[in-house]
């Protein structure tokens, strides 16, 4: 089969590799249909995620057609059409029991990190009973692919962490796929402000379409202290994973206020406690866990929620290194995700 293949920082190649096997009796193999490329992939790209190997397929979102289950796999059959979670949970460990996938002692975000992934033909996905979700009737692939991991993300690692509430004043530092899909989620809990920070005036005019209130592109401390009256912000989202991001975040929130990173860090940043340590703030972190895949799948289907305004370019799977090619180049392509189609 082909694959899109790691082989080091900025180093990447679609190439030949061995078809996936059973290797456990809780497997499931599945034919790839619909995947995509997530800004993860781009900072394992830079070498920010040590633990990718040279050898190693990228790639943790999909659709998939299962081809050949395990002896114990019971909720899936050959045929079935799934969603593929990001997050590869055994649903019996201490961690999954508290809802906490992501350290699955089994599992967690394994694909396209330290197993092989969906940027592929076919891709293994271990504990499949509790890791795919079956897809409801009538509804789109390429939508659904925004839910195994970019929705979920945004919304457990921003909105819930953040615990936005009604007539909150929400800024999100960050409007590329991520800090959209935070956008989106957001306003299922009316905050009364939701404040886009970014350079990129298409993302922005993106985020007012999304239903974003106020957008900023320079000078955002200054200009969100402006706009709340020297108070900051009730919420802010850490949506890109620089230092510079964060540091916006501290600068900006108001006391009582909640910090949610949700940007993957490959560098330190700098806490200022000197400043924040008497304004009962609340800083949180989280790999998502994709326990909210269920809610938003029922969502979507509802129509309460659009998770297809957030593709922009279509490519078939074999044209995928032109399709990393654009998505790095973001910016100047006006590229927010991508779907790849097997």
């Amino acid at each position: 089969m082909k694959a899109l293949v790691y082989h080091g920082p900025g180093k990447r190649n679609w190439e030949e590799k061995s078809k996936p096997i059973l290797s456990n009796p809780s497997d499931a193999i599945l034919r790839i249909s619909k995947t995509t490329i997530c800004g993860t992939d781009l900072h394992i790209l830079k070498g920010d995620v040590p633990g990718v190997i040279d050898g190693l397929i990228l790639g943790h979102e999909g659709i998939g057609v299962i081809e050949e289950v395990g002896s114990r796999v019971s909720n899936f059959k050959v045929g079935d059409k799934v969603l593929i979670s990001c997050i590869t949970s055994c649903g019996i460990c201490d961690a999954c029991k508290k809802g906490m996938y992501s350290h699955c002692e089994t599992g967690g975000w394994i694909l396209g990190h330290l197993i092989n992934g969906t940027q592929a033909e076919y891709v293994r996905i271990p504990h499949a009973d509790t890791s795919l979700y079956h897809i409801p009737n009538g509804l789109d692939e390429e939508t659904l692919v925004m839910l195994s991991d970019i929705l979920p993300t945004g919304f457990e690692c921003g909105v819930l962490n953040g615990q936005i509430k009604p007539g909150d004043t929400v800024a999100i530092i960050g409007a590329g796929p991520i800090g959209l899909a935070t956008l989106l989620t957001a306003q299922f809990y009316s905050p009364a402000e939701i404040i886009m920070v970014d350079t990129d005036e298409n993302r922005l005019y993106v985020a007012k379409t999304f239903g974003a209130t106020r957008l900023i592109s320079n000078n955002a401390i200054e200009e969100i202290m402006k706009l709340t009256n020297g108070k900051g912000v009730d919420v802010a989202i850490e949506a890109v994973g620089l230092p510079a991001t964060f540091d916006i975040c501290q600068s900006i929130i108001g006391a009582g206020g909640r910090i949610a990173n949700v940007g993957v860090h490959g560098k330190s940043v700098e806490l200022h406690l000197e400043k924040l340590w008497s304004k009962n703030i609340t800083i949180t972190t989280r790999l998502v866990d994709t326990v909210s895949i269920p809610m938003l799948l029922k969502t979507v289907q509802l129509g309460k929620l659009s998770p297809e305004k957030l593709i922009t370019h279509k490519f078939p799977l074999n044209e995928i290194m032109k399709a990393y090619d654009i998505f790095e180049n973001a910016a100047n392509e006006k590229a927010l995700k991508v779907i790849l189609t097997n």
